[in-house]
Formats: structure tokens, C-alpha cells, sequence
């Protein structure tokens, strides 16, 4: 890579394995050149510890889609009723901005259930939906929900889509995070969204440390659910894994399983340092 000067860069991840990472860097913008790194690993994210309290903030009847993904015990074939019967729900229960961010949540869902498959023509019409779904949540009515699910929608259409996709749209990711946030700065997932780049990002552009730092401090600042700890948790188990400290990983990622015992990339980095 030419020695430009680096302006700015972004990643997208997946919160529920580490699959195609897409790591664009902006150089120094007098050359107007982009260079992309795709790194093909898979970071899932997903439970926290059972000591820690958390307050769900979604509707009772979404948690099942949501727990059904993280569990990861189902194939997206067997997820597509559940999904379907959470929407109809929405729409018969809902109206409005409110209806328009379950229904944004449900694509976003059934997206990482194809994704975890890597079918991803159609885990990206799920995204596609779930940005369609978000941009008319806001029209109506904006919220730091809004932004919070438009920008994770963005992010994971980047995995499963084209680069030039990805380059025409991954810098909104940490934009539309940092609108949610303008909004309310108690939002964890955008947040979590913010400090992982400095986790997942690919040598020599993570900083492992500023990560777990970022990571650490969302549980006592932010308002979570569920998943919000356990992608937490895990994110700072596998910074500690990258640095070599076992230990501290171990600890971090019992934590996880803790949450979603069924977890298979829990339970895969859980078996390479034991």
C-alpha cells in the first residue's frame, strides 16, 4: 500500500460471526484513491454474563426472533415462520414510526439468519427492506432508533453486497451511529457499533486497547438488552484473544456463553484457547 496519509476508515462486521469483514481506508484525499482489504474471517457477537442485570427495551413478543438467531440452533428455513409471525404482529399491533422499527428489526433478523449461510443474495433483501423500513421510520419520526437501525442494515448489506457497495456506502455506518447517539447517548448498540472497528479491524488499523476500553465502560453509560452485552462481551474476549491473553478472554467469553450457551463462535474461540 502506497504511504499516504490515513484521513479515515471503517469496517463492517457481524455481530453474529466475524464473516466478511469489509475494511475500507481512505487516503489522503488530494490522491482520491481507496484501497480495500476484504478480510474473510467470521466474528460473531453475541451473550453476556449471567451476574449482569439488563432491561429489555423491545417488545416481548420480538425477543424470540432475536434469541432464535443468536442461538444459532436453527437454519434460516426453519427461522422464516417465526419471522413472519413476529412481523404480522407488528403490523396488526403497531402504527406508524414505531411499527416501522420492529418491522426494520425483523429484516435485519431474518438478513443475519441467510447471512449465517452465506446466502447472501438473500440476506441482502432483508438489509434492503431494513433500510426501507428505517428510512420511513425517520421520515416520520426521528429517533436515535431510527439511525441506530438504519446504520446496522448499512453495515451488514456491506458484508453480503459489493464492494462498490461497500464503497459508495460504509462510511454512513459510523455517521448515522453518531446520529443516534446526538439523540440519545445512552444507545449501546450504537455505541457498540462505534467501538468495534478498533476491535475488528485489521492490522495495522485496530488498537486493541482503545477497544476494550470503548467496550467496557457501554454496560455502565448506555441502556442495553440483551444482545448489546453478550456482542460486548465478546468483542472484549476476542480482543484479549488477538493480544494472546487467555485468561482474560476465557473470563470475557464465559461471560457470553453464559447468554447464549449455543453460540458457535462462543463456543469455537471458548475451544481454541482452552
Amino acid at each position: 500500500m502506497p504511504s499516504h496519509k490515513i484521513t479515515e476508515f471503517i469496517f463492517f462486521f457481524n455481530s453474529d460471526r466475524i464473516d466478511s469483514i469489509f475494511f475500507i481506508v481512505i487516503m489522503d484525499k488530494k490522491s482520491k484513491k481507496v484501497y480495500i482489504n476484504c478480510m474473510v474471517a467470521l466474528i460473531f457477537i453475541l451473550l453476556f454474563s449471567g451476574g449482569s442485570a439488563f432491561c429489555e427495551t423491545l417488545p416481548d413478543w420480538f425477543i424470540p426472533l432475536r434469541d432464535v438467531i443468536y442461538e444459532q440452533e436453527l437454519k434460516a428455513d426453519d427461522i422464516v415462520p417465526i419471522y413472519q409471525d413476529i412481523s404480522e404482529k407488528a403490523i396488526s399491533s403497531l402504527s406508524g414510526a414505531s411499527q416501522y422499527l420492529i418491522l426494520s428489526r425483523c429484516e435485519y433478523m431474518m438478513g443475519r439468519a441467510y447471512q449465517y449461510e452465506e446466502r447472501k443474495d438473500e440476506a441482502a433483501y432483508h438489509y434492503s427492506e431494513g433500510i426501507k423500513w428505517a428510512e420511513k421510520a425517520l421520515k416520520e419520526q426521528t429517533s436515535a432508533e431510527g439511525w441506530q437501525m438504519l446504520a446496522e442494515n448499512i453495515s451488514q448489506s456491506c458484508a453480503v453486497r459489493s464492494v462498490s457497495y461497500a464503497m459508495a456506502n460504509g462510511l454512513k455506518v459510523e455517521k448515522y451511529a453518531k446520529n443516534a447517539l446526538g439523540i440519545d447517548n445512552r444507545n449501546a448498540a450504537a455505541r457498540i457499533m462505534i467501538a468495534a472497528r478498533w476491535v475488528y479491524a485489521p492490522s495495522p488499523f485496530h488498537n486493541y486497547n482503545r477497544g476494550i476500553e470503548m467496550m467496557s465502560v457501554i454496560p455502565n453509560e448506555c441502556n442495553y438488552d440483551r444482545d448489546d452485552l453478550f456482542n460486548i462481551y465478546l468483542a472484549i474476549g476476542y480482543a484479549y484473544i488477538q493480544q494472546k491473553k487467555n485468561a482474560q478472554a476465557k473470563a470475557w467469553l464465559l461471560k457470553s456463553w453464559e447468554i447464549y450457551p449455543t453460540n458457535k463462535f462462543v463456543q469455537s474461540l471458548l475451544e481454541k484457547i482452552s
